[in-house]
């Protein structure tokens, strides 16, 4: 009976998996506006999962409504033409004013202890962790290379999974962080970086692009896609959660399938933008 629950589980985990990467690279490849509501959407529904999730962390009150309306908001504004870096640093400014008058109303119509910097902080931490590095993605679509930046970008991102799961299963013998999460390993972590180069290096070959700077994609997610990874276990752990949520069949939430995106999407968006 408990084989073939494992079975039926990992069939939907197969073909809910199938699904993700085929809307997602359907998305990539449409671009313009149906990758932005594709990435907008998992956005929100990642950020309500995070809600919930900080909502359970030591009493914490979260009011939601601020930051769903500036995360749409600042999502918007980036599927415009190339919006300026100053525009949606006043909407985050914006954000943070209106979530802390909220606080002070709240504060002021109730009796009890006050909690406003746990809440404020993580309305607008779930901004910044969340909608800004989706909003970064969406950005990356509208440049040159896009594209082939962006189908890189999640091919790393699925050969350090795959890498890491694989390593960790025939090599994990060294704890990463236990008191985080307790599967991960040393040998995992070393694995996933190398499926993320050997990804890399095939998207490399397949979109005939020169491997500088695309190879830096590589070491993004090989390294701090796996950090983002343990950031979310972090979250979970503190939360007392095994998942984020139940919305992708065999996955668990959106928040658990596109947790090493967030942190590999801002970085890369830093580097080949900003930086370089």
């Amino acid at each position: 009976m408990a084989g073939l629950r494992a079975d039926t589980e990992l069939r939907l985990r197969t073909l809910s998996g199938i699904g993700i990467v085929a809307v997602i690279l359907w998305g990539i490849n449409t671009g313009g506006l149906v990758w932005a509501v594709i990435a907008g959407i998992i956005a929100l529904v990642s950020l309500g999962e995070y809600y919930r999730l900080a909502g359970k962390i030591r009493g914490a009150r979260i009011s939601p409504g601020m930051g769903y309306i500036f995360s749409l908001v600042f999502l918007l504004v980036a599927t415009g033409n190339n919006p300026q870096p100053v525009v949606l640093g006043m909407i985050l400014s914006l954000c943070v004013l209106c979530v802390m008058s909220v606080e002070v109303f709240r504060r002021q119509m109730s009796a009890g202890n006050s909690r406003a910097v746990m809440n404020s902080g993580a309305v607008i931490s779930g901004v910044l962790y969340i909608t800004v590095p989706w909003t970064c993605m969406v950005m990356l679509r509208d440049y040159a290379f896009g594209r082939q930046v962006l189908d890189t970008l999640f091919f790393c991102t699925w050969g350090c999974d795959v890498g890491a799961y694989i390593g960790g299963k025939m090599f994990g013998t060294t704890k990463l962080c236990e008191h985080v999460s307790p599967g991960k390993t040393l040998q995992g972590f070393i694995a996933g970086i190398i499926g993320s180069l050997l990804a890399n290096a095939g998207a490399i070959y397949f979109f005939s692009l020169p491997s500088y700077p695309l190879i830096l994609i590589g070491f993004i997610c090989g390294i701090f896609g796996q950090l983002g990874d343990l950031a979310e276990s972090l979250i979970k752990r503190e939360a007392g959660e095994k998942d984020s949520g139940h919305v992708i069949p065999g996955h668990g939430g959106m928040l658990d399938r596109f947790d090493s995106i967030l942190f590999s999407g801002l970085l890369t968006y830093l580097v080949l933008r900003v930086i370089l």
